[in-house]
């Protein structure tokens, strides 16, 4: 390009040199990345690649998937596996944390792999899909458990199936007269719109509620690709959802906080979840403190529509669950 910047990336960038050819890692920083790449996966999609400014070394969207050498460095409090999947796994693919609900992970495949990741030393390139036989024994713990009632499509990304093979997972799990609700974790309408299309709308049609929750931080990761991709998945009849990270330097104030959830009821989705970060192994560089992220949903109390409210939550160790942290409000503040 006459400026000197490299033109955008019309394919996915998977490698140190790729995303430095790119113009999204600086030379010096290369060495750095290639270490990490030897641990953890890298995948910036063209529609994330188009988001971030690279020449903002703060830049909040780069901070989400460029790789850092400080992932290398594991704090103490810091876990393998800090949602405890492991240890409530009945069958390969299934975790069951809680009575009425499970989650099904088809596949551990994403469109991008965010460096703040609880299931980071898991997901990967190779996918991690589920045999027939693994994906049908599967199926059939939650035919032969009638105490849960809602089954949560997660991973990976359960919307980089192909419509075919997702459209018959649900439609055999919407076939269990017992369970009530089907929900979708999924990061492809905001990192990969162009996944979203009529077919996958199609495939998501169940004869049964089904929520879908799109992970997303930053009020730019709702570009007018993604908002046409969830305005698909609206008129196609699926109740959209959001969940989020409190992440330093990526939202970690009011006014990103506010930005992101304003951005995310205009694409007609609901804030549900902010998340306290999990303690995967060298994520540190992303926490924020409890107090201060109750602190910054005090600070919106009042400046946002009810709507815009997430619950803000953190899992327990050892497979506990989430738990609400508030903020606690009292009726005669302000």
């Amino acid at each position: 390009m006459p400026d000197g910047t490299p033109p955008l990336p019309n394919r996915t960038l998977k490698t140190p040199q790729a995303l430095h050819a790119a113009g999204l890692l600086p030379a010096e920083a290369l060495p750095g990345a290639e270490v990490v790449a030897r641990r953890y996966s890298i995948s910036v999609t063209p529609a994330v690649a188009a988001l971030i400014d690279p020449a903002d070394p703060a830049d909040p969207i780069a901070r989400q998937y460029i790789p850092d050498p400080a992932e290398l460095v594991t704090a103490p409090h810091e876990l393998a596996d800090p949602t405890a999947d492991a240890p409530f796994t009945p069958v390969t693919g299934v975790v069951h944390r809680y009575p009425d609900r499970a989650l099904l992970k088809p596949l551990l495949a994403c469109p991008v792999y965010c460096r703040f990741c609880f299931r980071r030393e898991a997901v990967g390139p190779d996918g991690g899909l589920l045999s027939e036989a693994e994906l049908d024994a599967a199926l059939a713990w939650f035919a032969r458990t009638p105490a849960v009632r809602e089954a949560i499509l997660t991973g990976g990304d359960p919307l980089m199936l192909s419509p075919r093979r997702l459209g018959e997972i649900l439609r055999r799990l919407a076939a269990l007269p017992h369970l009530d609700l089907l929900r979708i974790h999924s990061r492809v309408p905001v990192a990969a719109p162009g996944l979203v299309t009529e077919a996958l709308a199609a495939a998501l049609e169940t004869g049964k509620p089904l929520y879908l929750c799109v992970h997303a931080n930053h009020a730019r990761e709702f570009s007018p690709a993604a908002v046409e991709a969830l305005g698909r998945l609206h008129r196609a009849g699926v109740v959209l959802l959001g969940q989020s990270v409190l992440l330093r330097g990526v939202n970690d104030s009011v006014d990103a906080l506010e930005g992101l959830f304003r951005s995310m009821l205009r694409a007609r989705v609901k804030p549900y979840y902010l998340h306290q970060l999990d303690p995967a192994p060298g994520t540190a560089r992303f926490a924020v403190p409890v107090e201060e992220g109750r602190a910054l949903l005090r600070a919106l109390r009042g400046r946002v529509t009810g709507l815009a409210w997430p619950t803000y939550v953190q899992e327990r160790p050892a497979g506990g669950g989430k738990v609400p942290l508030g903020p606690e409000y009292s009726p005669n503040e302000g």
